[in-house]
């Protein structure tokens, strides 16, 4: 009895691990199925300008992305800060940005967003010269976890949204770490799509990833923020917020490099702007 007990639970573990993403997509399709409220709409128009020039069928994409994110995602305040629906569709219509046209399980290793009213304090400690550890504390106004954490300056996040043409996106940046870090410690080096190879997309980051680095070295400006410079998982990051808020300047100057984020992330912001 024990060996056909353990057989039918061997079969239905099996069945559940098999049937689960079949399930997730019904459900998620039934939530995009639901009317976008006319409260939400009007708070995208509010806090995200460039929404009603985008072209219609990514604004469709984007609610739809949108209204399966809150539903998945767990929102938490920090600090006194209450969590309202202007919050949690302000950082999802930015989040949801960097998955539109694209094939994706909504960020699966991400549960929670954690929400500080400003910038937040933590302790870090770096290495100096001779192997000594140094403790201090910093100032973050954005932060992505391995493990399932996003954390968020509510000030940053609605200054990002208000301002879509400075090349600065707090939630679009700690997102882009999410993507990089599906498959495993964020490097630079995101799960590629179809029509994409590691080795052209390796060259062309890592060539303006040296520039900047010389740049930053000499303090030349660049159109990337010199923090990009850190490292190239960093520079991923930074890249993207200048890839969807100055896509002109971005596909002008360095053109190799803008082909290949269009090919990640499968649109093309320079009919946004």
């Amino acid at each position: 009895m024990s060996y056909v007990f353990l057989f039918l639970l061997t079969v239905a573990i099996i069945g559940f691990i098999s049937l689960k993403p079949y399930w997730r997509e019904l459900q998620r399709n039934k939530i995009k199925q639901r009317p976008f409220k006319k409260a939400w709409r009007k708070t995208l128009q509010r806090r995200m300008p460039y929404f009603q020039s985008m072209p219609t069928d990514l604004q469709l994409q984007l609610k739809d992305l949108v209204q399966v994110f809150i539903e998945e995602k767990q929102f938490i305040g920090l600090n006194g800060v209450t969590i309202n629906d202007e919050i949690k569709l302000t950082i999802a219509a930015q989040a949801c940005l960097l998955l539109l046209n694209r094939k994706t399980d909504m960020y699966p290793n991400l549960h929670s967003i954690l929400v500080y009213p400003a910038g937040f304090v933590k302790d870090q400690i770096s290495v100096q010269a001779g192997g000594v550890h140094h403790a201090h504390k910093t100032t973050l106004i954005g932060e992505s976890w391995e493990f399932g954490k996003v954390v968020l300056s509510w000030q940053d996040t609605v200054e990002g949204a208000q301002y879509p043409d400075d090349g600065r996106n707090v939630v679009i940046h700690e997102f882009a770490h999410q993507l990089d870090q599906e498959n495993g410690r964020a490097n630079g080096a995101p799960i590629l799509g179809r029509g994409q190879n590691y080795q052209d997309w390796s060259l062309a980051l890592s060539r303006q990833f040296d520039v900047l680095q010389k740049q930053a070295r000499e303090g030349q400006a660049s159109l990337f923020d010199h923090y990009g410079a850190t490292n190239p998982a960093e520079f991923f990051a930074v890249a993207s917020e200048v890839f969807f808020e100055q896509s002109t300047q971005f596909s002008n100057y360095y053109p190799e490099l803008y082909n290949q984020f269009k090919l990640f992330y499968r649109v093309d912001p320079t009919h946004w702007h």
